[in-house]
Order: C-alpha cells, then structure tokens, then sequence
C-alpha cells in the first residue's frame, strides 16, 4: 500500500468580532448576491441575530427568502423540505443564522439546488454513493450562533437518516462557506445546557483531530480528487487544535455560567473556530462516529423511558444534543486509543489543565479520560449513556449503527472491531 505525502489544508475565510453581523448584508452584495435564501431554525427565527441579519440584508438591497423550518439535529426529511423551499425561491446565494443544524441545512440546500440529484448522490459511504461534488457551490456566508460546532469552517453536514436509525452526512470541500461571520453578540442569550454542549464539541473536534491517524498511515488515493476532506492528524491541524484545548478548558465554565461574561464568550467562539479549521482537514474519529446512533436511537425514540429532553433546546421532540453525544462516548474513547500514541493523550490532558508530571505512557488513557470526566461534572452533563435513556440491551444497535461511519471511524488512532466498539459503549454508560 502507497501511503499518504501530501496534505491538503484549507479554510473558510472568517470575520470576527462583536457586531460582524451587521456586515452580513455588504459580505453578500460583494459576492454578487442579489437574493439570498436565510436558513434558520424555529427558535432563532424571532431573535435579534436573526433580526440584525435581516436588517443588514434589507439594507444591502438583498431580498431575503427566510426559511425558519432548520430541525435542530437535521434529518434526511429535514434536509429535503430545505432543499425543496430553496428551488421554489429560485435564489442565487445563501445565509445561515444558528448553530450547526443552521448551517448543515444551508450546505446541503446550496448542494443540491446547484447540483440536483438523488439526495445519497453525494451522502458519504457505504450509507451513499459518496460521489464528488461536480464543482463550485453558490456563495453562502455563515454566522453561528453558538460557540461548538465550527460548521462555519467546515465542508461539511450531518443528517440522521430516519430509515436506518443512524447520522450520516455529506463530506467535500466544496460545502465549506464562502464566509464565516462570527460574532460575540450572537451567543449572549445561549442557554446553559446549549453553552455547555456545543462548547464540549469544540474540545472533542480538538482532542479527536489531535489524536487521530497521522495523515501519513493514511492510503494514498488513487487520483487527487479522491483525496477526503478528512485526512488526520497533521502539523498545520496540531496547532490549531491544540490551541482550541486550552481556550475551550479555561473558557467554558465561565462562559456556561455568566453570559455576560464577554471575554469567555469571545474565547468560546474563537476555540470554535480553530477547532473547525483543525478538525476540517484532520477529521475527527471514533467519539463522533460513536455519537451518530446514540443521537439517532434518542431522536427515534429507540432508548429506554420517555425520552431524553435536555433544558434549552427545542422540546418537539426527544433529543441527545450532537456535542452531548459525542462527550458522553468521549472518556471510554481515549482510554481505549491512547496506547497508539500516549504522548499526544497526555499533552492533550496537560493542555486542558492535567498535571501530568510522573505519568507515564500506561497512564494516559485515565489521565485524559478523568480530566474529561472532571469538565463534564463541571458543565453538568449526564453521567453516561444511561442517564440518557441507554442500557446493555441497546449496545448492539449502537454498534451497528457505528459500523457505518466509516469516514470518522477509519481515522482512529487504533482500529475498533465490533466486539471493541461493544466494550466503549458498555465502558461509557456510566462514569460516576
């Protein structure tokens, strides 16, 4: 096998600071937008992000198509009835105002409208055909709302496939917004739960991409254009993500308990950011790929009681918040991986605050799985999977519904056989 040389690193182009959304408007009219499809959700459709983006559009002499129907943890539905609304507007560029949800829809609106096609065309494999995006997409100029998910940086968007019971998505560079707007502003009234999910997805795009297959062991493709977008732990996505750590371990507390706490805030955002330049060229691996079915038996009411309904979000319908999912497999994880490289766990641990003097290479697994485990009491998540509505009788979904995601999962630093990934989910039901 010819293994990997080369590396690709690209970025969205970003601008950040408090008050950039007031500049969505004059963004847009430069790229030569003249009518623009504004993707949000329910909930942050009558807020002022929302109404500032509106403002600034209107003031730009945009006509603005609003599409406040985004499902917060988007579906393969979700994702065709955005589609469908983008064709009857008939616009030329596209807005998303919200978190990752927001922006995944707007992606895919903006494929499919520019590239019709069955929607597994370009759905990664072996769930789709993962066929290549044929070229260019629309302009679209992203503004989170949310410090997590660093959809804005990203090619990227993940969709719960209702049929199967499990997240798959859609991968290629050409997804990545043309603009990210990130502004402070936009996350002063996130709610608690929301702050601390979202934000624990910034440290798991971090500690993942940190921790993932050099890009070197990779398989070199065949022809450039096959090259993924995901490619593994590199030099350029080390200091990104390296960075996001420590920002996101001194920053989150504060930033979940005081929203008036700016400089936090503002730290949020920016771990966000570099976490998405460093995860959207090295990837992410198995507390993702393990995160899909557990989101997706949550959304489908597959797990055990009522359902789980976490404060702050959308209650519609039961859900396990994406950065929710991916912490609560977090710990099991990188106990189970950190045999394949312990040096880069434990400077993860130490970057997240870890006194790491005297561990040695056994300990690393435990040493970044407890300080993990110590941020999560912190931010107050659940205690495992089964404060969320999982027990051993749903370890065999959970894994099946794993297997797939061969995109992430292909990226661990060690390789997860089925009977591995039932030990994880087992290891990760609870941790106090």
């Amino acid at each position: 096998m010819a293994t990997e040389t080369i590396l690709n690193m690209e970025g969205a182009r970003i601008k950040f600071g408090a008050g950039a959304t007031r500049e969505l408007g004059f963004e847009l009219r430069a790229l030569g937008v003249r009518r623009a499809f504004l993707v949000t959700d329910p909930v942050m459709a009558a807020s002022e992000p929302v109404a500032v983006a509106r403002a600034s559009l209107r003031g730009a002499g945009i006509d603005a198509v609003l599409y406040a129907d985004t499902r917060v943890e988007p579906s393969d539905a979700s994702f065709l009835d955005a589609i469908g609304a983008a064709r009857e507007a008939g616009c030329d560029g596209f807005a998303a105002v919200g978190g990752g949800s927001a922006m995944d829809t707007a992606k895919a609106a903006n494929l499919y409208t520019t590239y019709p096609a069955d929607l597994f065309t370009y759905v990664n494999q072996p769930i789709g055909r993962g066929e290549p995006v044929p070229g260019p997409l629309r302009p679209m100029v992203a503004v989170p709302t949310t410090a997590g998910t660093g959809s804005e940086t990203t090619g990227v968007a993940i969709f719960d496939y209702l049929e199967m019971g499990a997240k798959t998505g859609i991968a290629h560079r050409a997804l990545r917004p043309t603009l990210g707007i990130v502004d402070p502003d936009n996350t002063r009234t996130l709610p608690p739960v929301v702050a601390a999910s979202t934000g624990l997805d910034v440290l798991c795009h971090a500690v993942e991409s940190f921790t993932a297959m050099p890009y070197t062991a990779r398989e070199a493709p065949a022809d450039p254009a096959l090259r993924p977008a995901y490619q593994g732990a590199n030099p350029i996505s080390d200091l990104w993500a390296e960075r996001a750590i420590e920002l996101t371990a001194a920053n989150l507390v504060r930033a979940m308990r005081d929203p008036d706490d700016h400089n936090a805030r503002t730290a949020m955002l920016l771990a966000a950011t570099f976490a998405g330049y460093g995860f959207g060229n090295a990837g992410v691996h198995l507390p993702h790929g393990m995160s899909y079915p557990v989101s997706s038996m949550v959304a489908a009411r597959q797990t055990a009681g009522p359902g789980y309904h976490p404060a702050g979000y959308p209650d519609d319908h039961p859900m396990c918040p994406h950065g929710m999912s991916v912490i609560l497999n977090a710990p099991a994880v990188f106990r189970f991986t950190a045999c394949a490289d312990p040096q880069r766990h434990l400077r993860a641990a130490q970057l997240m605050g870890a006194d790491i003097g005297g561990a040695g290479a056994d300990d690393a697994g435990t040493v970044l799985a407890d300080t993990i485990i110590d941020l999560m009491r912190a931010v107050d998540m659940p205690a495992g999977l089964a404060a969320v509505g999982f027990t051993d009788e749903h370890i065999p979904a959970l894994v099946a519904g794993t297997l797939p995601q061969h995109r992430v999962t292909k990226l661990a630093p060690r390789p997860a056989a089925e009977a591995d990934l039932a030990a994880l989910f087992a290891n990760a039901l609870r941790y106090w």
